[in-house]
């Protein structure tokens, strides 16, 4: 009796040790009984083998122990596995949304601010350019002149008294033409040709028309891109006249043959 009691003692001592050994490494509670069922189930076993022999069992009453032996072994671990956790894909789609929440918060909040950085640049950009024209005088300009039309200057000529190309080549940053356009060897991302030698294909009349109706011309080999729309029908709306006017004549000055500006072809 007493090496029995000895047993349960030490059983229950090391089932108390594994308890405080999975708590202090923060395992969830069904893991600590678990333990603690382990080390109690080896405390029985070694009380089981120091328990005296069973007599012989034989006939009905052996196959009677030996089913009631099997349903108590199963009902023991059926009930033991239905306290672990179970998977659920709910449960777990809800943890790695917990998980993710912070990220794609931080991420979509940098893109926000980035994208209002950016507003903020362009809208800089835009009011230092009409202050530029308005003291250059470009606002007073003849209707023909802002027009392109007849008596407007050449592409070295100024806008009262202001370098026409320079508005030219700050509508080229302000509209981010580059992204599409590659020229002086800097830009474009094949969405668009090169125009180094643009000047040598079209007026300035016709750039402009190309940049208001982008379906007026099509660069030969850009069908594809032609076709899908690429270039945006949106500078009508964001540029005004004497803006279009700089940009074109500044363009047409790009006459650099070595370059394989495609040819314009025109369709309407």
């Amino acid at each position: 009796m007493g090496k029995a009691i000895l047993k349960i003692v030490v059983g229950l001592a090391i089932g108390a040790g594994l308890w405080v050994a999975t708590m202090a490494l923060d395992f969830p509670p069904v893991f600590r009984w678990l333990f603690f069922a382990y080390a109690i189930l080896g405390t029985v076993v070694f009380l089981i083998l120091d328990a005296p022999s069973m007599k012989p069992m034989s006939g009905v009453k052996a196959l009677t122990a030996l089913v009631v032996f099997y349903v108590i072994l199963c009902t023991v671990y059926i009930a033991g596995a239905s306290l672990w956790p179970q998977y659920d894909p709910e449960d777990e789609k809800g943890k790695i949304e917990k998980i993710l929440a912070p990220k794609r918060k931080a991420t979509e909040q940098g893109k926000a601010e980035e994208l209002l950085a950016r507003a903020k640049a362009l809208d800089e950009q835009a009011k230092a350019l009409a202050e530029r024209i308005k003291a250059l005088g470009g606002d007073q300009a003849p209707a023909s002149q802002a027009a392109g039309g007849a008596g407007a200057p050449p592409a070295t000529a100024t806008a009262a008294g202001g370098d026409i190309l320079k508005l030219g080549e700050d509508q080229w940053q302000l509209q981010e033409c580059y992204n599409c356009h590659k020229l002086k060897g800097e830009g474009g991302k094949k969405r668009g040709p090169e125009l180094d030698n643009i000047g040598n294909l079209l007026t300035v009349d016709e750039i402009k028309e190309k940049i208001l109706d982008p379906k007026s011309w099509m660069a030969e080999g850009f069908e594809k891109e032609y076709e899908k729309g690429k270039m945006p029908d949106k500078y009508k709306d964001l540029m005004e006249e004497k803006d279009v006017v700089a940009l074109a004549s500044w363009l047409s000055t790009f006459k650099n043959p070595s370059v394989n500006t495609p040819k314009p072809i025109k369709k309407k």
